[in-house]
């Protein structure tokens, strides 16, 4: 069972914590026992921390990461062209823009690793309500399901465009972040929490539509395997997220519009 640990690279350019999976699985386990049982317990014997000044920087440099990243995505989709949009594949290793694919593959590995430390925060400054089995769920995921893909499937190819939903929404919740960890009227404010929710559930909608309109391309040899793992995984992600929305913001409203009534 362990033997899958140890199967070459899809890509022979090995880079550091995108090559054996034993990495991302250390960094989880370190990360869910901190998390779950070793920080709430150094947190019991200590006041909450306010961080507002290591927010500040850790959500700019979120919000310039991922923007680097898009930026740089786009002008590979959309200026250089190396993909078929209806069909896109890993670009053979002696492609002249193969480097750039790669890095930017690596970089959002990366980064779906920095995103951890959302949850640390969080302990930190005691805000268990935050640490929901969604939002663990969908770090552990990220980070795991993103060196699948590199490990077996290479850098890029159908994943890319995936990968520009998922930094947009970023690049706007991660700017949410650093406004309400700097303003508690920002942080009380509802409305800009719930339409970031909703570009999660549109960038996962996006997600399965782009990967259902690559299946029914004729003469399309995009890895199946990674079609059906991600469009399952996005409409997994769209029914937790939106049962999130309507726990959130729909059911509140109605027990307040029952609380008028009566």
């Amino acid at each position: 069972m362990l033997e899958v640990f140890d199967k070459p690279l899809a890509d022979p350019v090995q880079l550091p914590l995108a090559g054996n999976l034993w990495t991302s699985v250390i960094i989880i386990a370190v990360y869910l026992l901190f998390v779950l049982k070793l920080g709430r317990q150094l947190m019991d014997k200590h006041e909450a921390l306010q961080l507002r000044g290591v927010l500040k920087f850790y959500n700019i440099g979120q919000v310039l990461f991922n923007t680097v990243i898009f930026v740089w995505g786009f002008h590979l989709l959309f200026v250089q062209k190396p993909y078929n949009l209806s069909c896109m594949q890993v670009l053979p290793q002696d492609h002249e823009l193969k480097s750039t694919e790669r890095t930017l593959a690596y970089l959002y590995h990366l980064n779906k690793l920095l995103d951890l430390m959302d949850t640390i925060f969080f302990v930190l400054r005691k805000k268990q309500r935050q640490i929901t089995f969604l939002h663990v769920f969908h770090h552990v995921f990220m980070v795991i399901t993103s060196h699948l893909l590199i490990r077996f499937y290479g850098f890029g190819g159908h994943v890319f465009l995936i990968c520009m939903f998922n930094v947009l929404v970023h690049m706007v919740m991660y700017g949410y972040y650093y406004a309400s960890s700097q303003s508690q009227n920002v942080q009380e404010s509802l409305w800009w929490k719930k339409y970031l929710t909703v570009g999660q559930l549109v960038q996962f909608l996006m997600m399965f539509l782009h990967c259902m309109y690559t299946v029914f391309q004729p003469n399309c040899s995009a890895s199946r395997g990674v079609i059906y793992v991600i469009s399952s995984a996005s409409a997994f992600m769209f029914v937790m997220f939106s049962k999130f929305y309507i726990k959130t913001y729909i059911r509140p409203k109605q027990v307040k519009s029952k609380g008028k009534v009566n």
